[in-house]
């Protein structure tokens, strides 16, 4: 990023020509406005999914020269060894795969609260683990944990997503101070509730599927949401535009923080 005076104060250009991106489960939702975000300021990026066929089709929705994918589940071994193969060294690793869904708590089974934990926390950990030395080696880098409001508000319908998302807030902690001093930077972003493909199938299960989508989202908010000071969906590109400053070098200072772009959601000062 670089910052010039204008006129009337300071002017902020997001440019992230050079750097090498990751963003993963990119090939929809969130991680898809992320690595367009990315892709935009000039990354080179790599989109992740599990589907040749849906990460050909995210690459191409992208465009542009900058963009690959790399296909491969990173919520196992094989798949983050698979990603490092395809791309040894990374400046930005945005770790944004996640699964989510309403389940009462006393009916997750053993096996369902390992699998949330190996695709919402052990993906990242891993990947971290991965590339986070090269980045210390050369002094430069920027890992994003995609966290998210429920970190903070333990949503009842589905409390073991959130102890997921609250997880990767001590992840990002630790590994922010693993890597102190290094002019690489760690952080949460604590993302709200957003409107996404999965979320309209998500508050069709909670409100019915009778409804128009502007009716179902107002009362999805009002009756399941009601803490938001947005009153609406946040849209994926208002999650990327937080994303994308903190892969840049004008965040230099923000390491080690639960970053909020919550629409007022957490009722809290601090997170």
């Amino acid at each position: 990023m670089r910052a010039a005076e204008a006129g009337n104060g300071l002017r902020m250009n997001i440019d992230l020509s050079g750097r090498r991106a990751l963003v993963t489960g990119s090939t929809q939702g969130i991680g898809h406005a992320i690595a367009a975000g990315l892709a935009a300021a000039g990354a080179e990026v790599l989109v992740n999914g599990r589907s040749a066929d849906r990460v050909e089709a995210a690459v191409a929705s992208i465009g542009g020269a900058n963009v690959r994918g790399v296909v491969a589940d990173v919520a196992s071994a094989e798949g983050c060894d698979a990603v490092s193969e395809a791309a040894p060294d990374l400046d930005i690793l945005v770790n944004n795969l996640g699964i989510f869904g309403a389940k009462p708590v006393l009916e997750v089974s053993d096996d369902e609260w390992r699998r949330y934990f190996e695709v919402n926390v052990l993906s990242g950990v891993r990947l971290t683990r991965t590339y986070l030395p090269g980045m210390m080696d050369r002094g430069w880098g920027r890992v994003m944990y995609i966290s998210s409001d429920s970190s903070v508000v333990t949503p009842v319908e589905m409390v073991h997503y959130g102890v997921t998302k609250t997880a990767l807030l001590g992840v990002s902690r630790g590994f922010a101070k693993a890597a102190a001093g290094t002019g690489v930077t760690v952080n949460s972003v604590l993302a709200g509730p957003t409107h996404t493909g999965g979320v309209e199938e998500f508050v069709s299960e909670l409100v019915g599927d009778d409804l128009p989508w502007d009716e179902a989202q107002r009362q999805f908010m009002r009756e399941h949401r009601p803490q938001s000071l947005l009153q609406r969906l946040i849209e994926p590109p208002e999650i990327a535009n937080l994303v994308a400053y903190l892969a840049s070098d004008l965040a230099s200072a923000t390491t080690g923080g639960a970053v909020r772009v919550d629409g007022g959601y957490v009722d809290a000062i601090v997170p």
